[in-house]
């Protein structure tokens, strides 16, 4: 599959214009196509993305006090970020936690300070770290795994067995800047 979306962005770069397009159109459809989720699986879970997203942005006071994201897998939803008050944790998760399609809510909102932008920076670089790290062992399925960076904690989600989980597991701990990994799997 890599070797595929390789070929395909060195095909794009010859052409004018619409290169990001074309390489994100292979590249999310060979995600689609090796997802170990049914296609009508992983429509519903960006639905359900997309829902957790406009109830926040319909409450200005969550949309403008509190940093949460939202990553759902096969119905498991994971919500991150900060709120700076228990209060405000509790009202987004409560705006959240009735939206139809989801099977488990997994609460990894922190509460306190909102974090600056370069930590948010850092945190994009680890996942791009903890991902590469991820597709280079050949014992699992790094394209099975979801990666979600907040705060230098990584979470781990997709449909994996027993032993996937706990070689990515491995793999991510020892990657340099990670300082928690949280499981958030659901086993096959």
């Amino acid at each position: 599959m890599l070797k595929q979306i390789i070929f395909v962005a060195a095909i794009a770069s010859t052409l004018q214009g619409c290169a990001v397009a074309l390489v994100g159109a292979a590249a999310g459809g060979a995600m689609s196509y090796n997802d170990r989720r049914t296609l009508g699986a992983q429509v519903d879970d960006q639905a359900i993305e997309v829902k957790a997203y406009g109830r926040i942005r319909n409450e200005p006071l969550l949309e403008e006090a509190t940093n949460v994201k939202f990553t759902s897998v096969n119905g498991h939803l994971l919500v991150v970020g900060q709120a700076p008050t228990q209060a405000l944790k509790d009202q987004v998760i409560r705006l959240v936690s009735d939206i139809p399609g989801i099977r488990k809510l997994h609460n990894q909102v922190r509460v306190g300070k909102l974090l600056s932008i370069s930590s948010k920076g850092a945190d994009s670089w680890l996942t791009t770290k903890v991902k590469t790290e991820l597709l280079m062992d050949e014992r699992i399925d790094a394209s099975a795994i979801k990666v979600v960076t907040e705060d230098s904690e990584v979470f781990l989600m997709g449909l994996v067995n027993q032993q996937e989980s706990q070689i990515a597991v491995d793999i991510v701990r020892n990657v340099y800047g990670v300082a928690m990994v949280y499981r958030a799997f659901e086993y096959l």
